[in-house]
């Protein structure tokens, strides 16, 4: 990268971080990451940039603190200029990977902050702005306190979240509350609420113009991922389990697919909520596959799609063989699971809190 008393180029460890984050080798950016760490103190995007790398090793911790850096040294920006200007996209994008850091490493309260912090600094007035069209490229971030909710089962938070004032202007906002409602009462073994909540979604979905964009996707693709998981959470509910299993399946291939991103344009693993269902009614192997799968333990996924030694997966692939009699396995497994769990804010017994045995409906 340098020779030897030579100061490194912020601009080359920057774009040979993007050129390692899509490889098969992202741990080779390691080093790179952390000599632009604190190279240039004042340059919020580039404090956030080795964060790119840690998430992809599993290093959830230090991707948040790393983008909580860049969120203090961005406030000097929003102190200097506001927030009605282009650089409010890059300053979400701190946010937005410092919630998606939490939320791997289990932990809900720096989760929820990042996400309530984004949507206050997201003004109405920005979103208005027509030319350049402010709300195709930054709308879709005010939706993420829901992700949070859901990824944590905070489904009364949910149920109580009012519409948006404006559901044309906050569309995607509009369709994904519909989608967080539909799960809530699924969770909750309201069926007949939870179909009713599906049909406001995809009325909400229809209305979501092709221009919408998170980062890398369009809001039309990630909101087609929640569809498949909204039918499958409610064919659940209904008892219809291989139904159930085939829309999450569908809805992980279209998860699979989507654009590369960083972070990722669908917020939870649609294999923890399938690996948990599964779980419940004891087609361990197949929950096992799709745990393998997350952490990276069988290369069937391409190396960024992997989610190594994160808690939610970790959990479930400790109980899979736990429950198959592989206990070598699942000790050696348990220390990763052991040191994760350790940092966690919250009680994590299943990968999903979809799973009945969490519906305390809290």
């Amino acid at each position: 990268m340098t020779q030897k008393g030579e100061t490194p180029h912020p601009g080359v460890l920057h774009m040979y971080v993007h050129t390692m984050e899509m490889s098969p080798y992202p741990e080779r950016a390691l080093r790179a990451g952390d000599m632009l760490r604190d190279l240039v103190p004042d340059a919020g995007h580039l404090r956030h940039m080795p964060s790119h790398i840690d998430v992809l090793c599993g290093d959830y911790r230090g991707a948040m603190i790393t983008n909580s850096r860049a969120i203090e040294v961005d406030s000097q920006y929003l102190a200097q200029e506001g927030p009605l200007n282009f650089y409010t996209l890059y300053r979400c994008h701190n946010y937005h990977f410092k919630l998606y850091a939490a939320m791997f490493l289990g932990q809900y309260q720096p989760a929820l902050d990042a996400a309530e912090q984004m949507s206050a600094t997201i003004k109405e007035e920005l979103l208005r702005v027509e030319q350049p069209p402010m709300a195709d490229w930054l709308e879709g971030f005010v939706s993420m306190k829901l992700h949070v909710q859901i990824r944590f089962g905070k489904w009364q938070d949910i149920l109580a979240t009012p519409l948006p004032h404006d559901p044309a202007l906050y569309c995607v906002t509009t369709a994904i509350l519909h989608y967080a409602k539909g799960v809530a009462h699924a969770a909750c073994g309201q069926v007949a609420a939870a179909e009713a909540e599906q049909q406001h979604f995809l009325e909400a979905w229809a209305r979501v113009p092709d221009t919408r964009y998170l980062f890398n996707n369009t809001c039309n693709d990630i909101l087609a991922v929640a569809g498949g998981m909204l039918r499958g959470e409610i064919e659940y509910r209904k008892g219809h389990v291989d139904e159930a299993f085939a829309h999450l399946r569908e809805a992980q291939a279209l998860d699979d697919h989507l654009p590369y991103d960083e972070p990722w344009g669908w917020m939870q693993p649609v294999r923890h909520a399938l690996g948990a269902l599964l779980l419940e009614q004891g087609r361990v192997e197949e929950a096992l596959q799709a745990y393998r799968a997350d952490l990276g333990l069988d290369n069937t996924l391409s190396r960024a799609s992997w989610h190594l030694d994160n808690v939610w997966s970790l959990h479930g692939y400790v109980e899979c063989l736990t429950r198959l009699g592989r206990e070598a396995e699942a000790a050696a497994a348990k220390i990763r699971l052991d040191l994760a769990m350790a940092r966690a804010d919250v009680e994590i017994s299943a990968s999903c809190f979809c799973r009945v045995g969490q519906r305390c409906c809290h």
